[in-house]
């Protein structure tokens, strides 16, 4: 299994969907970097990451409040409604898992609604981390 997409939408510095690809190599084992200046939003994927498999902690999260990790807006771009971030996971060599790709997705709204998703059906925290483990 491996990490080969990452959509991010209103999530901290990512107002507009944004989609990272990991392609691996040939042998299906590829580094991705991401680099660019400070200020340019590098940790926010790491958190992005961490927020869409189940992150509780704010702190880890580097916000306060939920809230903190929806796109505030800018002098150019009015404030997002919601944050959603999904990750696709390409599964080639678990026989215990029944699919070739697992997509993860996270979303809050503005109001305080959160939602989880796996493959587009509605799930709960429980079933994510679950699903990551046997992962």
């Amino acid at each position: 299994m491996y990490l080969s997409r990452l959509e991010l939408q209103g999530f901290k510095t990512f107002a507009q969907k944004t989609v990272l690809e990991f392609v691996p190599g040939a042998d299906k084992r590829g580094v991705t970097g991401i680099v660019g200046p400070n200020g340019s939003g590098k940790s926010n994927v790491a958190d992005a990451l961490r927020w869409v498999m189940g992150e509780q902690s704010m702190k880890l999260l580097r916000s306060k409040k939920s809230e903190d990790v929806i796109f505030s807006g800018s002098a150019k771009k009015p404030r997002a409604g919601f944050a959603e971030a999904s990750m696709t996971i390409t599964n080639e060599r678990n026989p215990e898992i029944d699919l070739p790709e697992i997509v993860i997705t996270r979303r809050l709204y503005r109001d305080g609604q959160s939602e989880y998703e796996i493959n587009k059906q509605a799930a709960k925290l429980m079933d994510v981390t679950m699903l990551l483990a046997q992962c």
